[in-house]
């Protein structure tokens, strides 16, 4: 049954696969990174078993391997996307599967050993650096600019998750190869080759997906090019350098891909020193990738209660426990269990940090912000993947006695692991430290609260028998009249509802309403303005939204604590840190049950207001967007708490999609079949 005023479904635009020119260059794309992800497992495997018998040789050679792979992208990146700006992006995607081609298949057929593995592969790297950017620069120009970013996220997919078929397609291929041996006698003894066989087909039949495609445009029409990777990282950092927050998340993660690197620079070693082949290897590899993609997609929505900001900081901890565990229990089904769960942990982390960043960091600025935590990330993998076989070799294999009888083995690999262990944890703890947004509720205690379902309140709120809603958003967001029309929809069905607002639902508020908004008080400081709100929030918890809490009343509020921590804490740059304890003081630690943010751009809302501009209003546009982007940041530190609505909707759209929110966490069901009061009020300025 259509709800009441639910306009007719509109048709939904094509997916952006439907386009036939694009779908033929992400098909050749998946086939690439899945013959780069089984060239990587293909390549240390083979580095391994052409060094056993010596376990220090054996983990330089596997870090060999590593360094040739990455060396290329840092030192000749930029040179590879001029390139690709410069000439006929077809026949140099092409030209490059073709050499990639020649290149893996020679490595099989000429049997020349590892110093010729590590030509071909640090040549290979070199070819990968002219087809990335080539690649880059031809999806722009295939699909339409509002379609752009669903084709990223569809790239960004094929990128990684390629990488659990390849390890299972490793696995598959290794065992094959063995029983194979007895019947082709060139594989017999040759464990990789026919993994490396299959890598170079990839190539070639991505060579003849390019080849086919006829609509990559000759001349550039959208450039790209790359600065350098240490340009990068210093750009960067002076960009992400002075955000607390971003810092602690780039931090976070840089130090979660260390952590990943060390398992990826000894996990051939490791899986040897447990007694599994180049199938073993392959299933850990690909356990690693499968565990990362269930955190990336379930780990957010099993734990909506708990602060995003504690989750990535709790998820990189968990990840360094999961790490120690790994490097001390010598079992391999074990282990890849544990692989399993060390990838979610790392999945949530990263689908975390990634969301945040991309809400807290400015529009202009966030490409560069990005560009530099991936140029971080590579030189960091770079750096781990070097050291940690080296370290692993020098250390070489002991085993503890006791009594002159060997009790346990403890290896390079497990003397590695355990140190990136210590590090995933040492991060998460200061990520939690630096970022923690919900300081006097135990962690523990929030955590199991959050398993069940629940939100914990701080130590010291009292409990309320009502429910609490605020709402949130920029100057003519239209807060103020879905606030309204929520009131008065939550009356219809029944219940005891108190309308309220801030500053200035109290006598006291009144006055300071006066104060805080009147233009005439221009020259009111940022400090001064931020106690001033606190103490009409302190009055207002007091007098208006506790005693009605406490008779069971729905107490509906426009505006709450997150408006001082977006006005005051990013308009006015105080210190978050600072707003949020003074607020928390203020209101006795009462937090919302559920906060609707209606999230308008301020460039839209400004256009909305009518009369006079108040003292707010008439700060600039720089002033309102930096209000804008912690609104939406602190919305996806929070999501279990927060509706985010676009704000650019037809008011009855907004007002649907809140009642159906509301509609979850009422505490008597309401029937979506109710009448709908929207339609007949009239927009409220807010």
């Amino acid at each position: 049954m259509t709800s009441p005023g639910r306009g007719t479904a509109r048709r939904k635009p094509p997916h952006v696969l439907a386009n036939a020119p694009f779908r033929r260059l992400w098909t050749a794309m998946s086939v690439c990174s899945l013959g780069d992800w089984l060239n990587l497992l293909a390549l240390t495997a083979l580095a391994g078993n052409l060094t056993a018998g010596d376990y220090r040789t054996q983990s330089l050679a596997i870090g060999g391997v590593f360094v040739v792979k990455m060396l290329p992208a840092i030192v000749l990146g930029p040179l590879a996307g001029a390139f690709a700006d410069r000439f006929d992006r077809r026949l140099t995607m092409f030209a490059a599967d073709l050499a990639r081609f020649a290149l893996v298949l020679s490595i099989p057929l000429t049997d020349a050993g590892y110093q010729w593995l590590l030509v071909a592969t640090f040549l290979v790297e070199c070819v990968n650096l002219f087809w990335v950017p080539a690649k880059d620069a031809t999806v722009p120009n295939l699909v339409p600019k509002e379609r752009l970013e669903e084709a990223n996220q569809l790239n960004l997919l094929v990128t990684y998750g390629t990488a659990p078929v390849a390890a299972l397609l490793f696995a598959v291929l290794s065992v094959a190869g063995d029983a194979l041996g007895a019947l082709v006698p060139y594989l017999d003894g040759r464990d990789t080759h026919l993994a490396l066989l299959v890598n170079a087909l990839a190539y070639l039949a991505s060579a003849f997906l390019i080849f086919t495609l006829r609509d990559i445009p000759r001349r550039n029409v959208t450039a790209v090019t790359t600065p350098s990777v240490l340009r990068q990282i210093i750009e960067g950092w002076r960009f992400v350098g002075g955000d607390r927050l971003v810092r602690g998340l780039v931090i976070g993660m840089i130090g979660a891909f260390a952590a990943g690197g060390a398992v990826v620079g000894v996990a051939k070693i490791y899986v040897g020193a447990l007694g599994g082949g180049d199938a073993a290897y392959g299933v850990v590899f690909g356990a690693v990738f499968a565990g990362m993609a269930s955190g990336m997609f379930f780990g957010p929505r099993l734990l909506r209660g708990l602060s995003r900001r504690r989750l990535f900081g709790l998820s990189i901890v968990a990840a360094g426990l999961v790490l120690a565990a790994i490097a001390l229990i010598h079992n391999l089904v074990i282990v890849v269990l544990l692989a399993v769960l060390l990838g979610a942990c790392a999945g949530i982390a990263w689908i975390i940090g990634y969301t945040m960043i991309g809400l807290e960091v400015e529009d202009h600025l966030r490409g560069r912000t990005f560009s530099f935590l991936q140029s971080l990330a590579r030189v960091t993998l770079l750096l781990v993947v070097t050291v940690a076989p080296a370290l692993a070799g020098l250390y070489g294999e002991h085993e503890v006695s006791v009594g002159g009888e060997p009790v346990y083995r403890l290896d390079g690999s497990n003397l590695v692991l355990l140190v990136g262990a210590l590090v995933a944890a040492g991060v998460g703890l200061l990520a939690l430290r630096q970022m923690d947004d919900r300081r006097g509720v135990p962690i523990a205690a929030d955590l199991f609260a959050a398993v069940r379902g629940r939100r914990l309140a701080p130590e010291g709120a009292e409990e309320a028998r009502g429910m609490f809603i605020a709402f949130e958003g920029g100057e003519g967001s239209g807060k103020t009249t879905q606030s309204r029309l929520l009131a008065i929809w939550l009356r219809d069905q029944g219940f005891d509802v108190v309308q309220t607002r801030e500053p200035g639902s109290t006598k006291v508020g009144m006055r300071l309403r006066a104060i805080l908004l009147d233009a005439v008080h221009q020259g009111l400081s940022a400090r001064s303005e931020a106690l001033l709100y606190a103490a009409d929030r302190a009055e207002h918890v007091e007098k208006v939204i506790r005693p009605a809490l406490h008779r069971g009343a729905m107490v509906v509020s426009d505006r709450y604590v997150d408006s001082s921590l977006a006005y005051q804490g990013a308009g006015r740059a105080l210190d978050p840190e600072d707003v949020a304890r003074v607020n928390d003081w203020a209101t006795g630690g009462l937090v919302p049950d559920l906060t609707v943010l209606i999230d308008t751009p301020p460039s839209v809302g400004l256009t909305r207001l009518g009369g006079a501009a108040d003292r707010i209003e008439s700060e600039p546009l720089e002033f309102h967007e930096r209000v804008r982007r912690e609104f939406r940041a602190l919305a996806a530190a929070d999501a279990g708490r927060y509706l985010v609505v676009d704000g650019t909707l037809a008011q009855d759209e907004i007002s649907r999609l809140i009642q159906d929110r509301v509609r979850e966490v009422l505490p008597d069901p309401v029937p979506r079949e109710a009448e709908d009061v929207t339609g007949t009020m009239p927009a409220i300025r807010d």
